[in-house]
């Protein structure tokens, strides 16, 4: 039913700038939170950054200052702005969104390449 639906990914040169954004579909009224995990070949999953309907944030270290999640609640929207990035931050991102009385939703996954 409810579907994530995540854009934005692509090829960039280093200490150049991305924004993803992830929509939700389909019937819900509130989200209580939204954000991206991001996998590289041979590595864990990490937690790159997320945000409550609250607008209280939490980013992985590695990218503290350099990214900015923003979202709309009416729309169940959020969008991660990826700026000065590092090969480093090459990886499939995948976002989630959990929401009251449902399990977590996971995006299809967008692929970023930071490289010369």
């Amino acid at each position: 039913q409810v579907q994530l639906v995540e854009s934005g990914g692509g090829l960039v040169q280093p200490g150049g700038s991305l924004r993803l954004s992830c929509a939700a579909s389909g019937s819900i009224f509130r989200f209580n939170a939204m954000g991206w995990y991001r996998q590289a070949p041979g590595k864990q999953r990490e937690l790159v950054a997320r945000i409550t309907s609250g607008g209280t944030t939490t980013y992985a270290g590695s990218v503290k200052g350099r990214f900015t999640i923003s979202r709309d609640n009416a729309k169940n929207t959020v969008d991660l702005q990826m700026n000065s990035l590092k090969p480093e931050d090459t990886a499939v991102y995948y976002c989630f969104m959990s929401a009251q009385g449902m399990s977590v939703l996971w995006g299809q996954g967008t692929q970023v390449t930071v490289s010369s």
